[in-house]
């Protein structure tokens, strides 16, 4: 949600929708700079979250941070970058920050993930104590993009110095364009059982529910609307109902815009409240 006028505009925002939590980006996510968080910036969104009710806010970090970079400059200027965006989100009381791995550009797979590793210990080190995760964001893959296979993600936490910090986004278009199947109902189980024996599903703080504008393993970041792309309805009806993933917060990221007057941020959320099924009642219930 846009922090336009505000950081509780995005709380107001998400609340107008009858959303329970939020994501945000605390600054311009297409910037290195940003002002100083202000006593008001902070009170007027703690108090936001609790008149709305919102939980479990998280920020986005720049688009612009590379930790896999093999440019020393933009690599230092990253870390830095980074450590600037927990802060924020450590101030704002954000449950995490999610983030791309990175993209290791001219150098090599591996290069790369022990750029992420190297740069993740500097960062955490630097920021002891702070109670905000950071959470690796699964990617489609594009490029070099690191991030794509659940194996490159297990590295980085089980080579990071301090794996208590790390959490998961899963992506749901990122990983249906990184290959991994999610319609058939034995395609999403065999999908987050290979999650879960590389990382294990408790390492996963958060979704992001998109459907994808490319087909399935097309290695390519493009959001649809939900039941509107190549994923359909059904990986949502099976991600909604899954047990394992009842408390874990869900946040869209499907294309802004209005559809015969109305916000297609409310039409995606119906549309995925309209997929979770009622609980079973118990045996002499009525």
């Amino acid at each position: 949600m846009s922090i336009s006028g505000g950081y509780y505009k995005a709380v107001e925002a998400a609340s107008s929708f009858g959303m329970n939590c939020v994501q945000l980006f605390t600054k311009n996510n297409n910037q290195w700079n940003a002002k100083p968080l202000s006593t008001q910036d902070l009170d007027d969104f703690k108090t936001c979250l609790k008149q709305t009710g919102i939980t479990q806010p998280v920020a986005h970090d720049s688009y612009l941070i590379n930790l896999a970079s093999p440019n020393d400059d933009l690599w230092k200027k990253s870390i830095e970058a980074f450590k600037h965006e927990l802060e924020r989100a450590e101030a704002l009381g954000l449950i995490g920050v999610v983030m791309h791995p990175g993209a290791y550009v001219s150098s090599s797979p591996e290069a790369g993930l022990q750029r992420i590793v190297e740069a993740l210990d500097d960062i955490h080190a630097a920021t002891a104590g702070y109670q905000t995760l950071t959470l690796l964001e699964t990617t489609a893959g594009q490029g070099s993009t690191l991030g794509a296979r659940f194996e490159e993600l297990a590295w980085i936490i089980d080579h990071s110095a301090t794996p208590e910090r790390l959490g998961v986004c899963v992506d749901t278009c990122h990983i249906f364009s990184a290959g991994y199947p999610l319609i058939e109902a034995a395609d999403y189980a065999a999908t987050f059982a290979e999650f879960d024996r590389l990382i294990g599903v408790s390492r996963i703080k958060a979704f992001h529910l998109n459907d994808s504008l490319k087909p399935f393993a097309s290695r390519v970041d493009r959001h649809a609307h939900i039941g509107r792309g190549s994923l359909g309805l059904e990986p949502f009806r099976h991600l909604l109902n899954d047990p394992r993933f009842a408390k874990v917060p869900m946040y869209l990221e499907t294309p802004k815009g209005e559809e015969d007057g109305e916000q297609l941020d409310a039409i995606n959320l119906r549309t995925l409240q309209s997929l979770i099924q009622a609980p079973a009642k118990k045996r002499g219930a009525k």
